[in-house]
């Protein structure tokens, strides 16, 4: 591959005020017309990771795709002194409501982005529609200080040791190609991501544009409570989750979440924690069935 290929969408900057700065991301679908979706990603992802996932949701509905505080290109702060929940995720993903004037939206996201839009829809009953999550991360709520066991999990220690600097994103690709979470990868869902997920360093290189420390910080921080969130929506709730692997933790609570058919929950045969790269027709299907609720 000798270059990077260039997509068109249409590039996002949303003002977030006193949230500490801008939340970037790409929209795409008619302009005209209100948004439809707002699709957050994964932890160590950006939003252009997922455009050939959803980008053909454009010839009818109006999608857009966020950068995450601390990942892609968006400009809010990363500090990780003192952090312990996602909540801060979750205040950024309602002033970019409260900022756009959303309503009527369904809220979607894969892992963290999936657990990020269940705990902001609790808050913004009236504005969201529904939510689709994709192997959400839900685990009970842990109150106090992270256990060693957390600070120190596989996840948590391969993230602050990942490799952050390459010669080109070019070298990028190349090296991820075909190897480990990126095994059943498309080139062009690899492309993507590599391309917001590193940035141009002043001596000419590349460095990842989620800090191996801020990634680890979402691994450790788990102070917020899905339960809670699942409780205090309103809004029907689709969730698909991985078959191996999964980081939807729900099996001593299901039977209490489903009752009433409000909340669906649902395995995927085949799939591992990269659902939607494994089944992106998938996706497709789940998030065009709660646009035409």
């Amino acid at each position: 591959m000798s270059e990077l290929v260039e997509l068109r969408l249409r590039d996002r900057r949303i003002s977030l005020g006193a949230r500490g700065g801008d939340i970037l991301g790409y929209e795409f679908g008619p302009a005209d017309r209100p948004v439809d979706l707002v699709f957050s990603h994964a932890n160590g992802f950006n939003a252009r990771t997922y455009r050939s996932i959803l980008a053909p949701l454009g010839a009818r509905w109006r999608v857009l795709m966020v950068d995450m505080r601390g990942h892609g290109r968006t400009e809010l702060p990363d500090e990780v002194e003192g952090r312990d929940s996602w909540l801060d995720l979750r205040d950024d993903l309602l002033a970019l409501i409260e900022a756009e004037g959303l309503s009527n939206v369904v809220l979607s996201g894969h892992s963290m982005g999936g657990c990020v839009s269940l705990l902001a829809s609790a808050e913004a009953p009236a504005a969201v529609r529904s939510l689709v999550l994709f192997d959400p991360v839900i685990i009970p709520e842990d109150k106090g200080p992270p256990k060693p066991e957390v600070l120190n999990s596989p996840l948590a220690v391969g993230a602050r040791n990942r490799r952050a600097v390459f010669a080109s994103k070019v070298a990028v690709v190349e090296a991820y190609r075909g190897r480990g979470a990126f095994r059943a990868w498309s080139e062009d869902m690899l492309v993507d991501y590599v391309t917001d997920g590193f940035r141009d360093t002043d001596d000419g290189q590349v460095t990842l544009a989620c800090k191996p420390a801020w990634e680890a910080s979402n691994f450790t921080s788990h102070g917020q409570d899905p339960y809670d969130a699942f409780d205090r929506s309103v809004c029907p709730i689709h969730i698909l989750r991985a078959e191996v692997g999964s980081t939807c933790r729900v099996d001593d609570q299901i039977d209490r979440l489903t009752q009433g058919g409000r909340i669906r929950i649902e395995t995927v045969p085949g799939t591992s924690h990269f659902l939607p790269m494994e089944r992106p027709e998938l996706v497709r299907e789940a998030l065009e069935a709660a646009m035409r609720a």
